[in-house]
C-alpha cells in the first residue's frame, strides 16, 4: 500500500522560520539569507519524509506566511494598492500578509479569519473588478524542481479554484462566478506546466467541498473541474478534501475525471457511508485520511485496519494517507526531554506521523497483519490504563442542573445596576487584556522556570512591569485598565498549568498565523483547579489605580479548543470540567474585589461543525452552556466580559448574545466592521467593542483613522451600548507600536465624546 500526507509544518522543528522571518521583518538578513533558510527547511522537510518512506511527497506545501496568499499571488490576484507601493515581490506579499507604513505608502494588510475548524489563520484573497486572474507566479514549479533536484518524487500541492473563489472577498460589483472561466483557464496553465515538468501527481486542495453547498456552488464547482481536467494531460490530479464529508457532492466527484479522490474519514461522518452505500469508481484512487492530522494521540492501528477493511470491497487502489495537513500539529517528540516515557509513548506528532504511515503500510503487506511487531506493540499500548480519573471532578459534572447555567438577575437589570455602579463615559475605553512581552519579560519568566531566581526575584519583576503598566495605561487615559498579563506564556497555557489534568512540552509548537506560533498543552485526565490562579496579580493591579481593573482569565471552550483534547471523552465532558475550575476563579475574583472580570472565548467558533445540521447537536447545545457555566454565579453589579477574534459570526450571532456575558469585543477591523450590520439586524442586546484597529500589524493607525471607524459604528450601534477598544491582545506588538496607537485610540474616542456632547 502506497502512503502519503496531504502537507507537513512548515515552520521548523525549532521555529527556524518564524525567527528568520522575524529577522528579516527588522531588517537584520537579507532576502537571500530569508530565501536560503527556506530552502534549507524545504530540503529538511522532504529528506524526513524520505527516509520515512512516504511514497508522494508533498512539495509547495510550504509558504512564508500563508498557502491562500500564496495562491491569491500564483494567480495575479494583488490588489492595486499593494502593487502602488512598488516593492519587491517579497516584500508586497509580506505588505499583503501584515500591513505596510512607510515612505511608500500606507496600506492594512488582507483580512485574516479561521482556516475552517482550526486554529489556523489564513488570509482572505481580495478581488477587485479590475483584477485578471491568470497565472502569474512560479513558486509551485520552482519547489517541484527542488524536489526534483534532491530525489524526491514530489506532489505538487495547490488549494483549488473552488475553495480559492469561494473564500476570496470580491470587493466591486462582481462576483466567483464571473471570475470563473479566468480561474479555471489558470488553473489549466499551471497542470500545463506541470506536464511539462514531467510531474506524476498534481493535489489540489478543496477542503470547501465539506460544507453545506447549494446547487449553485455544485454547478460551478463541476464548471471549473470540467473545463480544467479536460485540459490535465499525463499529469494525474488529486481532489483531496479534509475536515468533513463530501455528502453533498459525493456523486458529482465521482463522476468527474479526477484521478484520486482524498477523503476524510475521521471529521468526515459520512465518509464511510458514502463510500459503502454509492460504491468508489474503480479508475480512480482512493486516497483514505486515517491518521489524524489535526491530533497528538498515536493512531489506533486495529481501527485503522478496520477501516480500511470496510473499504476495500468498494475500492480499486488505496494510499494511506493523513486526514488533514499535518501543519496542524506540533512538528517532532526528538525534543521533548522533560516529559516522560509513559506519557510520550502514547503521543505521535508530524514526524511520528510519518513513521505510523510506514508501519500501517507494512502492516498491511504483512502475511498476518497481527503477528507483526508493530500491531502487537501497538495493540498492548491501548490495551493499558492512562490513569487519568479523577471521580470527584467526574461526580461535580454529574451533579450540575439547570440552574447552574443562568445568572440571574436578568440582562436588562444588571445594565442598569452596571451603568449606575461603574459610571463610566460615553465610549469607554480599554484594551483587550495583554501588553507587550518585551525580551526582558520573557527572559524573567524563563530564568524562573530554570531556577535562576527565586520567586521573590520572579514576582518582584512582574509587579515592576504591572505597574508601569498600570501608569502608562492611567498617562493614555484608558477608562477600563487590564495588569498585562507579564506572568503568562500563552493565554491557554498558562492555565493549564494551574490545572491539574494537563501536560505541557517544552518545544511543540503548532503555526497559528504568520510568524505567530503557539504550544498548546494536552489533556491528559480530568480537569480541576488547585488554587488561586490569577486573583493575587489582579488585585495588586487594582490596588495601583481608582479606575476598574479587568480581571482577565480564559473561557473553558477555549482552553478546550487552543488544547490538544483527549479523545476517550466527550468533548461536552472536558469542557463542563474546566468551566468548573474557571468558575471557581471568577468567583475568588469577585470576593477580591475585581468586579470586571473578562473570560475570553477567542476560539469559540472553531470546532462549530462546517454543516449548520450539526451545530445544536454537535457543539452549541454545550458550548454557550459551558460559558454560562462559569459566570453565573457572579452578583449584578459584577461585569462580565468576553472577548471573540477572527472568525465568522454573522450565523451564530444570536447565540453569542445568549452567552449572557454583560460586554463583548470582537475582531473587526481587519473585515471592514463588516459585524456591524449584523448586530443591528439581531438587536444585539449585549453591550460590544468591536476591535477599532489591527493590532496584527505594525502600522499605527491615525486618530482620524480610527474615529471614522467609531463613527461607523455609532451608525449601527447605539451609544450606550459601544465601547473602544484594539481587535485583540497586544502581546505580540513592540511598545513602540502599541503606545502611540492606544493614545490615538484615546485621542479618537474623546473627539467623537465631544461630538456627541455638541
Amino acid at each position: 500500500m502506497k502512503t502519503t500526507i496531504i502537507g507537513f509544518p512548515r515552520v521548523g522543528s525549532l521555529r527556524e522560520l518564524k525567527f528568520a522571518s522575524e529577522a528579516y521583518f527588522r531588517q537584520e538578513i537579507s532576502a537571500e539569507e530569508l530565501q536560503e533558510t527556506a530552502k534549507e527547511l524545504r530540503k529538511t522537510h522532504w529528506a524526513l519524509q524520505q527516509a520515512s518512506g512516504i511514497d508522494w511527497i508533498p512539495t509547495n506545501d510550504f509558504s512564508f506566511y500563508d498557502n491562500m496568499l500564496d495562491t491569491a499571488v500564483l494567480l495575479n490576484a494583488v490588489p492595486a494598492r499593494y502593487r502602488a507601493l512598488e516593492l519587491s515581490d517579497l516584500d508586497t506579499y509580506f505588505a499583503m500578509a501584515r500591513g505596510y507604513q512607510g515612505k511608500e505608502g500606507d496600506v492594512k494588510a488582507f483580512a485574516m479569519k479561521k482556516w475552517f475548524n482550526t486554529n489556523y489563520h489564513y488570509m482572505v484573497p481580495e478581488i477587485e473588478d479590475t483584477t485578471e486572474i491568470r497565472l502569474a507566479g512560479t513558486k509551485p514549479f520552482a519547489e517541484w524542481k527542488e524536489a526534483q533536484a534532491q530525489g524526491i518524487c514530489g506532489k505538487p500541492v495547490l488549494i483549488g479554484p473552488f475553495t480559492f473563489l469561494k473564500l476570496a472577498r470580491f470587493t466591486g460589483e462582481k462576483t466567483a462566478e464571473d471570475f470563473a472561466d479566468a480561474v479555471a483557464a489558470a488553473y489549466c496553465a499551471y497542470l500545463k506546466e506541470l506536464n511539462t515538468l514531467g510531474a506524476a501527481w498534481a493535489q489540489l486542495d478543496e477542503p470547501y467541498l465539506v460544507m453545506d453547498l447549494t446547487k449553485a456552488e455544485i454547478a460551478l464547482f463541476r464548471q471549473l473541474y470540467t473545463k480544467i481536467l479536460a485540459a490535465k494531460g499525463s499529469v494525474r490530479v488529486l481532489l483531496q478534501t479534509y475536515f468533513g464529508d463530501v455528502r453533498d457532492c459525493y456523486a458529482d466527484i465521482c463522476a468527474l475525471p479526477f484521478d484520486g479522490i482524498g477523503l476524510d474519514f475521521l471529521e468526515g461522518k459520512q465518509s464511510l457511508s458514502l463510500v459503502q452505500t454509492n460504491g468508489f469508481p474503480k479508475d480512480k484512487v482512493l486516497f483514505a485520511g486515517a491518521v489524524n492530522g489535526k491530533n497528538i494521540w498515536r493512531n489506533h492501528y486495529d481501527r485503522t485496519l478496520q477501516l480500511l477493511d470496510q473499504l476495500k470491497p468498494h475500492c480499486g487502489e488505496i494510499v494511506l494517507n493523513t486526514s488533514c495537513s499535518l501543519l496542524h500539529v506540533p512538528y517532532t517528540l526528538r525534543h521533548e526531554t522533560k516529559l516522560a516515557e509513559q506519557y510520550k509513548k502514547h503521543f505521535s506528532f508530524a514526524e511520528e506521523k510519518l513513521t505510523e504511515l510506514a508501519e500501517l503500510a507494512q502492516i498491511l503487506d504483512a502475511p498476518v497483519p497481527a503477528e507483526t511487531a508493530a500491531y502487537q506493540k501497538n495493540t498492548a499500548l491501548f490495551a493499558e490504563d492512562r490513569c487519568c480519573s479523577n471521580a470527584a471532578v467526574q461526580q461535580k459534572v454529574a451533579a450540575l442542573t439547570e440552574k447552574d447555567f443562568v445568572r440571574l438577575p436578568a440582562f436588562a437589570e444588571r445594565e442598569k445596576v452596571q451603568k449606575e455602579s461603574f459610571q463610566l463615559p460615553l465610549l469607554p475605553t480599554t484594551t483587550i487584556g495583554s501588553f507587550p512581552q518585551t525580551k526582558e519579560v520573557r527572559a524573567n519568566r524563563a530564568a524562573f522556570r530554570k531556577g535562576e531566581i527565586s520567586e521573590e526575584q520572579y514576582v518582584a519583576f512582574n509587579k515592576k512591569q504591572i505597574a508601569d503598566c498600570v501608569a502608562l495605561q492611567e498617562k493614555i487615559d484608558l477608562d477600563v485598565l487590564v495588569h498585562g498579563e507579564f506572568e503568562r506564556n500563552d493565554m491557554v497555557e498558562y492555565f493549564g498549568e494551574c490545572l491539574d489534568g494537563y501536560l505541557f512540552t517544552e518545544k511543540a509548537w503548532v503555526q497559528s498565523y504568520g510568524t505567530r506560533c503557539v504550544k498548546p498543552p494536552v489533556i491528559w485526565g480530568d480537569i480541576s483547579r488547585a488554587k488561586p490562579m490569577t486573583v493575587d496579580w489582579s488585585v495588586y493591579a487594582q490596588s495601583l489605580t481608582k479606575k476598574p481593573m479587568k480581571g482577565m482569565l480564559t473561557g473553558p471552550v477555549t482552553i478546550l479548543n487552543w488544547s490538544f483534547p483527549r479523545e476517550d471523552i466527550s468533548l461536552q465532558a472536558c469542557a463542563y470540567q474546566i468551566a468548573l475550575a474557571i468558575r471557581e476563579e471568577v468567583l475568588d475574583l469577585e470576593r477580591s474585589g475585581i468586579r470586571m472580570i473578562q473570560v475570553d472565548e477567542a476560539a469559540l467558533r472553531e470546532k462549530l461543525p462546517l454543516r449548520k445540521s450539526d451545530w445544536k447537536s454537535d457543539y452549541l447545545n454545550w458550548a454557550i452552556p459551558a460559558f454560562r457555566l462559569v459566570h453565573s454565579g457572579v452578583k449584578p453589579d459584577t461585569q462580565i466580559h468576553t472577548h471573540m477574534c477572527y472568525s465568522e459570526f454573522d450565523d451564530i450571532i444570536r447565540d453569542i448574545d445568549d452567552m449572557d456575558a454583560d460586554v463583548i469585543t470582537f475582531e473587526a477591523s481587519r473585515s471592514d466592521l463588516t459585524i456591524l450590520d449584523v448586530l443591528k439586524e439581531n438587536h444585539f442586546r449585549t453591550e460590544v467593542g468591536p476591535g477599532v484597529y489591527d493590532i496584527h500589524s505594525p502600522r499605527i493607525p491615525t486618530t482620524e483613522e480610527i474615529q471614522n471607524a467609531i463613527s461607523k459604528m455609532l451608525e449601527r450601534i447605539p451609544v450606550e451600548k459601544l465601547w473602544v477598544n484594539p481587535d485583540c491582545g497586544l502581546k505580540t506588538r513592540g511598545t513602540a507600536e502599541t503606545v502611540p496607537s492606544l493614545e490615538n485610540m484615546v485621542a479618537a474616542a474623546k473627539a467623537c465624546r465631544a461630538a456627541l456632547k455638541q
